[in-house]
């Protein structure tokens, strides 16, 4: 068995879902190479090393240009915030090494497209890219994909979607970089949006190929977070100044499917009250519906419109059985599984697909398909018109 050294660029809330997603991955399941968390990286020398060290890092750099220049990184995996995505990328795969990526891909199509050529190029020396759009891994979300395929719904007609937040609707929340625009690229519309366009995408095999969308800010302005606050969910600040929110709070838009005459309605706000992480996802089809929420993650609901109708209804689906994807290496039936074990079928994904020299999905240029539809959205929203989304 070879070792996959690994190097972690940022180490906040994301870096410690991929930490530990490096970490359990080969203790639970059977890898054809043993990831080794080799180095993490991050702006602040001294932050980084108590990372490393709580996280389970060997070593590590405030220097992200010198950690892919080492000869003992195989993998290095992205999670930083957006605005940064691009270069650090471009440069990884130019130094041979294989690249996770956090999501959305870029804040813009152009640099999505620079990234996706980029992994184009590299794939053909046999290095390898991936965007972690890790709510693919969720069991119930993988099960619903695979019924959709086997035509268990038959036509699919609506698609409908939403993902609810809540933690900036006290207006005293202070600003973050996932609020300033330069950094972030856009608000709920990136950070959350970007989710449910590929997840949606992803179950039904369909791609959005025009929307029509509005884009909302609520909250205009904020306190500049204290020091050493910026990078939180949440809190107030304790800074009397206050300066401007310059993304959206909120996202909705209408979608039709290319080469389909489905339908489909998406939502996605941080101003959902009282929703902490609630993404909702049914498909309506000619036979039959799918319906998933994340706050009931280990359901999946499945109504088959041939039962009769005596007895016809949503049948609640408890996918933790040793059958259904990704179960079999945790618990026996009917213990759940949790948030953090998306990540670590991530990881499994990722590994597998590396050893054996294919390209792991979703790949850099699913991720532009994504940005493209984000792109759409936005522009229809300042235009208050339909958009298609160019290929």
């Amino acid at each position: 068995m070879t070792e996959l050294r690994v190097a972690m660029i940022g180490h906040a809330f994301m870096g410690a879902a991929h930490s530990q997603a490096w970490r359990t991955a080969p203790r639970f399941f059977d890898l054809p190479s043993t990831p080794v968390l080799r180095v993490l990286c991050g702006r602040d020398a001294a932050r980084a090393a108590e990372a490393a060290e709580r996280l389970g890092w060997e070593q590590s750099s405030d220097d992200w240009r010198s950690v892919i220049a080492r000869d003992d990184v195989d993998v290095v995996d992205i999670c930083t915030p957006g605005d940064s995505h691009g270069e650090i990328a471009v440069a990884a795969l130019a130094a041979g090494k294989h690249v996770i990526c956090e999501k959305p891909l870029a804040n813009t199509v152009v640099e999505a497209e620079q990234m996706s050529a980029a992994a184009e190029q590299a794939a053909a020396h046999g290095v390898r890219a991936m965007v972690g759009f890790t709510y693919r891994r969720v069991p119930a979300v993988a099960l619903a994909r695979q019924l959709v395929a086997e035509g268990r719904i038959g036509e699919v007609r609506h698609v409908r979607a939403q993902y609810l937040q809540d933690w900036i609707v006290d207006p005293e929340v202070p600003l973050s970089w996932r609020l300033e625009k330069e950094k972030a690229g856009s608000g709920a519309l990136g950070d959350i949006g970007a989710h449910i366009v590929d997840l949606t995408q992803h179950i039904t095999g369909l791609a959005i190929n025009e929307v029509c969308g509005h884009l909302e800010t609520f909250i205009k302005e904020r306190p500049v977070a204290a020091q050493g606050s910026a990078g939180k969910l949440g809190g107030l600040g304790s800074s009397t100044s206050r300066g401007p929110v310059t993304v959206d709070d909120a996202a909705v838009f209408l979608a039709r499917f290319e080469g389909s005459n489905a339908l489909g309605t998406y939502e996605a706000t941080r101003f959902a009250t009282g929703r902490k992480n609630a993404i909702r996802i049914e498909i309506n089809g000619s036979r039959g519906s799918l319906a998933f929420d994340f706050e009931d993650m280990n359901v999946l609901e499945l109504f088959d419109a041939s039962e009769p109708a005596e007895t016809a209804g949503f049948r609640r689906i408890l996918v933790t059985e040793a059958e259904h994807p990704y179960v079999a290496a945790w618990w026996p039936p009917g213990h759940g599984l949790g948030y953090e074990h998306g990540f670590t079928h991530q990881v499994v994904d990722f590994v597998h697909a590396v050893s054996a020299g294919e390209q792991p999905t979703p790949s850099f240029l699913e991720g532009l398909a994504v940005q493209r539809v984000l792109e759409a959205i936005e522009n229809s929203s300042h235009k208050r018109t339909w958009q298609e989304v160019h290929p």
